[in-house]
């Protein structure tokens, strides 16, 4: 395998045109023979299976790139965003967590005079206290 590094890295620049590129296939292909080694049959041309693996991973990043759009300046990613419409719902989580973390007669109290609007001499009634207690 380390045999056929320097014609796979030749390979590589050529497909690539830029070495660092070549060095990161070559390096993809020698990890993905490793993890395949079983696959390969022996006897057969050790560097010819390097080379095809070389070769399809080069293809498949090729494919890849070609969809992708590049945006170094991110104007392109700004048109794509919309903002988010759902702010009752993030507002509603804010909420439901400040409750959580009041006493239970408080909160109760808070619910039937501010969600629920009863006065506070009615929700005094229900809570069966003064309406003083309730207003503090």
């Amino acid at each position: 395998m380390l045999a056929a590094v320097p014609s796979l890295r030749a390979f590589a620049i050529s497909l690539s045109g830029n070495v660092d590129r070549a060095d990161d296939l070559v390096q993809d292909t020698l990890l993905r023979a490793m993890a395949n080694i079983d696959s390969f049959t022996a006897g057969t041309n050790m560097s010819a299976w390097l080379f095809t693996i070389l070769r399809n991973l080069f293809r498949s990043e090729y494919r890849k790139r070609r969809r992708e759009v590049e945006d170094a300046d991110g104007h392109h990613v700004d048109s794509l965003k919309s903002p988010p419409q759902q702010h009752s719902r993030l507002e509603f989580e804010e909420v439901r967590g400040a409750l959580a973390k009041l006493l239970p007669d408080q909160r109760e109290a808070l619910i039937l005079v501010g969600a629920s609007g009863f006065s506070y001499e009615e929700a005094a009634d229900v809570c069966d206290c003064a309406a003083g207690s309730i207003k503090s």
